[in-house]
């Protein structure tokens, strides 16, 4: 496993993230809170586009839980069945609109505890929300940032729970409310996982990846 880079080498590289993109945001599209958890949720196993592509409809007619159970499961199977896993997670957007407006009068919780107990919430989507809605510093790890965490040495785990850590434990307490975008952004168009772009990367001089591209 690569080294853990030391704080002086992480707020160098946080500082180039932060003046190429000051305040990135995430890429998959939402009205408000609900269509952001049930937009996030859909996203597992499938790329944002696709996501935003079966949504844009979607939101337009159910923005709410109680017009997403007026929708249905087989109307709501409609829009989303281009993205994997459809008919499994028409099942949890149903019941987790269900519950919203059972449990918590059509609000969605902003404790990471209630949010995972939706189904199809797991940690990654209620850090998603946590961080992209309510501002809070959660770390939401996926395939990008746990690439990206291990080559470069900003965040090394050996699971998605370590890597997590590794950046509230390791990256400066001013870059945390937006490092796991800038992570995301950085693996998903530079640092890929079959050819990473070292040549242009903004931080290659810092990184650890011992196999740069030239």
């Amino acid at each position: 496993m690569v080294k853990q880079l030391d704080y002086n080498t992480l707020r160098e590289i946080f500082n180039r993230f932060k003046e190429a993109a000051k305040e990135p945001e995430g890429e998959l599209e939402h009205v408000n809170v609900y269509t952001l958890v049930v937009a996030v949720a859909l996203s597992a196993q499938s790329t944002d586009a696709g996501v935003n592509k079966a949504t844009k409809k979607l939101f337009q007619i159910a923005d709410t839980p109680e017009k997403m159970l007026d929708l249905g499961e087989r109307g709501l199977i409609e829009h989303i069945k281009t993205i994997g896993l459809f008919r499994n997670k028409a099942k949890n957007v149903i019941k987790l609109s269900k519950i919203l407006l059972e449990q918590y009068d059509g609000q969605v919780p902003n404790s990471r505890a209630a949010l995972q107990s939706l189904p199809g919430v797991g940690r990654k989507t209620a850090n998603v929300v946590l961080n992209m809605w309510w501002k809070h510093p959660a770390q939401a790890v996926d395939t990008h940032i746990f690439r990206v965490g291990n080559r470069t040495g900003i965040a090394p785990g050996k699971d998605v729970d370590a890597v997590e850590r590794a950046i509230e434990d390791n990256v400066p307490a001013d870059f945390q409310l937006h490092a796991h975008h800038w992570l995301i952004l950085h693996g998903r168009y530079h640092c890929k996982a079959r050819k990473p772009l070292c040549s242009t990367c903004l931080i290659r001089d810092l990184c650890s990846f011992e196999d740069k591209e030239l």
